[in-house]
């Protein structure tokens, strides 16, 4: 049987600096840079996977910024909630929506990045 993985690639503007935020406010470790004509990383948040890239519309990669919003909203499941979603604020992320325990059974907010992708942080409710 064959495995893949599925990793989001994020397009940015500022790529470089795309990279330090989530470092800060996710504790991504940087698996692969390229710097060359741009910036395009692989990170890792606890063993998930995503990509940065600087955008490109010659080659139809558009950040957020340039469209006017974001098509995506990464989720990240995490049992120390509050700690990952003040750590995010404190490294330049504003909220979307405030983090707390929803009647369906997640304790979940939402982020938007300095760069203009969402994120949400939750965990189930035990």
């Amino acid at each position: 049987m064959r495995t893949a993985t599925i990793e989001p690639l994020l397009s940015v503007r500022r790529g470089k600096s795309a990279v330090e935020f989530y470092q800060k406010a996710f504790g991504a470790e940087v698996l692969s840079l390229i710097e060359e004509g741009g910036v395009v990383a692989h990170l890792s948040v606890n063993g998930a996977g995503f990509w940065v890239a600087d955008e490109s519309p010659a080659h139809a990669n558009f950040s957020p910024e340039f469209i006017g919003g974001s098509t995506v909203r990464i989720v990240i499941t995490t049992e120390d909630t509050n700690a990952v979603f003040d750590r995010a604020i404190a490294a330049g992320a504003t909220v979307v929506y405030p983090l707390k325990d929803q009647s369906y059974g997640w304790r979940v907010g939402r982020l938007a990045d300095p760069f203009g992708h969402h994120w949400e942080i939750g965990k189930p409710l035990r």
